[in-house]
């Protein structure tokens, strides 16, 4: 593809936003509908939108996904591309490319080699100027030890300014120069804030609420101290807020627990009556914003529109700006007007929440919030004014950056409906609208994880699948994360187990429910842990329950994974309690004994450079369903993305892997 052609596209998915120490600019990783990844460094003016500059690539070169980026004020990312134990620190500012779009520069890299590295920025009242330190990198070895330099943005080899016993996470500044840093150091099971001074590269306790509490500092203001942090020292993880230094203790009001949430401090701001402060409330598939005022000790919801906040933002003269994406609008920038928002009122948008009609027997799913919260998610979604169940976004509330369909066309918009579980109720992300379930095709899609959920964000695959006329029921079954401990631990040591009851739950309710409209039972789809899930459902399903199955990246068992995974891998899969057998009526979890039991129309989709589940998986289930007859090419189809990863579906070539899943499970045709 020519640069002139992947200038043309608009980014589809953006991950990794990072905001200027001043607020002037955002950088993030952004990708085009042709799956390749690039640097974007946004401008961020006080008045006006927020502007986007694409820091293409020249030639057929793309960026990781895994890459960082940092933000710097002029403009310019730093950006430090992960090789393994090969970190390369790279500087791209923009220039005019032969077709008069802009291309990304890139100054000569600097390398570090280390098992593993981070960037932090520096703070705005750092010195600044040419050859001026820009921002720290934390490197962590196997000892374990961190390691701290500054990184200039002209290239040169960062220089080495401390050397610290243990493993380090976070990362606040407690001044504006850049002297005192504050970070999250792991070790003998706890998580302790600590100051690091950069001057002498010496360590000091700051937070030690406990005996053997987990405490950690998130936000922090250094002219009032005013300060934010996370512990379970009153008995829960739980945030807190006092002033460092002040003689009086931390305070954890009831206001700052909700039941069933998870509360992230993504800014502050000072001002004359206090410091203010934004908190992404996390629930479920979705999220909510509210604004804490210590000195009046109260919580407000700030009402947004439904989707998924990007828990990182900036707030400034200019307003607070997060990423924001919902399943209808790709990730962008939104600006937000506090005041404003407080001032919202939500009759003058919309009456409440629209009821969703009840598909059969499954139960719509409500806002999830208690109480105040209920009506603060609003029934607006961008891109769908003027359709049903839509509203004018809230005055104090813009969007910038957001692609709309190239085609003149629309995105599918996606709901959040409860499903009656084995074991309780089950969120799903649902396409296909209020007749969804009537659809004359459906596909049940399992994520990857296990500890992972769908969300109420964009999704090109699912986006692709519901433009081709399919509807989508996307579950976050036991062993999701956003529901709790209990739901996300179902699992820990028992893969294929609580998880899998949910999956063939829904199969034969849904499929039952179908069958009674003489429609086709549901397709599958499952992408790595979701992909090994799909094939335990698709060989203990009956055959009238399931049409055909598409799989990404799957594995076969979790004892086939630690023989063959890396030591990362294995480490997380271990963690997990992958490995650990399951006895009960169905059997061992693996798939390769059980594949002779699968008689779906099958897709197989692997990248062949997969990091986290080797490609050998696939090729090994390939081969045992060519040895028990399986013909290829009519019962099923295998296909090995040549350079792909284990993020194959969000890669260069994405596009026509989304087109040819999206056919497949419409269709059933493997060739």
């Amino acid at each position: 593809m020519t640069v002139a052609a992947r200038t043309a596209t608009r980014a589809l998915r953006r991950t990794g936003f990072t905001f200027a120490a001043d607020g002037s600019h955002a950088a993030c990783l952004a990708s085009a509908s042709d799956g390749g990844w690039y640097a974007e460094s946004w401008r961020l003016p006080q008045d006006g939108p927020a502007v986007p500059t694409a820091l293409r690539l020249p030639g057929p070169r793309f960026e990781s996904p895994c890459s960082q980026p940092v933000a710097l004020p002029d403009g310019s990312v730093l950006l430090c591309r992960h090789d393994g134990e090969r970190h390369d620190l790279v500087t791209l500012h923009a220039a005019d490319g032969p077709d008069g779009r802009p291309v990304a520069v890139e100054r000569p890299p600097a390398t570090l080699r280390m098992p593993g590295l981070r960037l932090l920025p520096l703070p705005a009242g750092a010195p600044s100027g040419p050859g001026a330190p820009v921002a720290l990198a934390l490197g962590s070895d196997t000892r374990p030890a961190t390691t701290v330099w500054l990184v200039r943005a002209d290239g040169s080899a960062p220089q080495q300014i401390a050397g610290i016993p243990g493993l380090y996470g976070g990362g606040v500044w407690l001044d504006h120069c850049g002297a005192l840093l504050a970070l999250d150091r792991v070790g003998d099971g706890l998580v302790r804030t600590v100051a690091l001074d950069l001057r002498t590269g010496t360590v000091t306790p700051l937070l030690e609420i406990g005996g053997r509490s987990n405490d950690r500092l998130v936000l922090f203001d250094p002219d009032s101290r005013f300060a934010m942090v996370r512990s379970d020292a009153p008995g829960a993880d739980r945030i807190g807020w006092g002033v460092l230094g002040g003689g009086r203790p931390l305070r954890f009001p009831d206001a700052l627990h909700v039941a069933g949430m998870f509360l992230r401090p993504v800014a502050l701001r000072p001002g004359p009556e206090g410091v203010r402060v934004a908190l992404q409330v996390d629930h479920g598939a979705g999220c909510s914003l509210a604004l804490w005022q210590p000195a009046a000790g109260r919580l407000d919801p700030l009402p947004v529109p439904p989707g998924r906040l990007g828990a990182v933002g900036h707030w400034s003269a200019g307003g607070l700006r997060m990423p924001y994406s919902a399943p209808d609008h790709p990730a962008g920038l939104a600006t937000l007007d506090v005041d404003a928002l407080l001032a919202h009122d939500p009759a003058a948008t919309a009456s409440g929440p629209v009821p969703v009609p009840l598909p059969l027997q499954l139960a719509p799913l409500g806002s999830g919030l208690p109480g105040p919260w209920r009506d603060t998610v609003l029934p607006w979604r961008p891109g769908t004014v003027g359709r049903v169940n839509s509203s004018a976004p809230p005055r104090g509330w813009r969007l910038d950056g957001s692609a709309a369909p190239g085609d003149g066309g629309r995105w599918q918009p996606a709901q959040s409906l409860e499903l009656a579980g084995p074991a309780g109720p089950l969120e799903a992300v649902v396409y296909g609208g209020d007749g969804w379930l009537s659809s004359p095709h459906l596909v049940l899609a399992l994520h990857g994880g296990p500890a992972d959920a769908w969300r109420l964000e964009f999704d090109p695959a699912l986006q692709r699948m519901a433009a081709e006329g399919l509807a989508v029921l996307a579950p976050n079954q036991r062993g999701s994360t956003g529901y709790g401990l209990a739901h996300a631990m179902a699992v820990r040591g028992s893969w294929g187990g609580p998880d899998l009851d949910d999956v063939l739950h829904l199969l034969e309710a849904v499929a039952g429910q179908r069958a009674a409209l003489g429609l086709e039972p549901p397709a599958l789809f499952g992408v790595s842990y979701g992909a090994f899930l799909a094939l335990l459902a698709a060989a203990h399903a009956p055959a009238e329950q399931l049409t055909r199955c598409a799989v990404v990246a799957p594995f076969l068992s979790g004892a086939r994974l630690l023989a063959e995974a890396s030591a990362p891998v294995r480490a997380l899969t271990t963690r997990l309690g992958g490995g650990e057998p399951i006895e009960d009526a169905r059997g061992p979890r693996d798939v390769l004994q059980l594949v002779h039991r699968i008689g779906a129309p099958l897709l197989v989709v692997h990248g062949d450079r997969d990091e986290v589940v080797p490609v050998s998986q696939s090729r090994a289930l390939r081969h045992e369903l060519l040895r028990i007859g399986r013909a290829e090419g009519s019962d099923f189809r295998y296909v090995e993305a040549a350079g792909a990863g284990h993020e194959v579906l969000a890669e260069e070539g994405g596009a026509v892997l989304h087109e040819l899943l999206a056919t497949f499970l419409r269709t059933g045709r493997p060739g």
